[in-house]
């Protein structure tokens, strides 16, 4: 699957963190847990997500909150 114009295909632990506002090591986490797609290349094994599998992760966490939100309503009324 090709990526937009200017967006690379591939996308390092830490870009994803900057991404998603949060740190390399949630990242990492993410992946190991198997909850964000990645691959593993080089020697030294550095790990790569791709853009589409960030994007499907995010849109997957979306419908996850939907869910949840439903489930759980937030009311204000508070018993006096």
């Amino acid at each position: 699957m090709a990526s937009p114009a200017g967006t690379p295909r591939f996308l390092t632990l830490t870009d994803v963190a900057e991404t998603l506002n949060t740190s390399s090591a949630q990242v990492y986490a993410l992946v190991r847990r198997g909850e964000l797609p990645a691959i593993k290349i080089g020697g030294r094994g550095q790990w790569r997500v791709e853009a589409t599998k960030l994007e499907e992760y995010i849109q997957r966490l979306y419908e996850e909150t939907a869910g949840f939100v439903q489930q759980h309503p937030f009311t204000d009324d508070v018993d006096a």
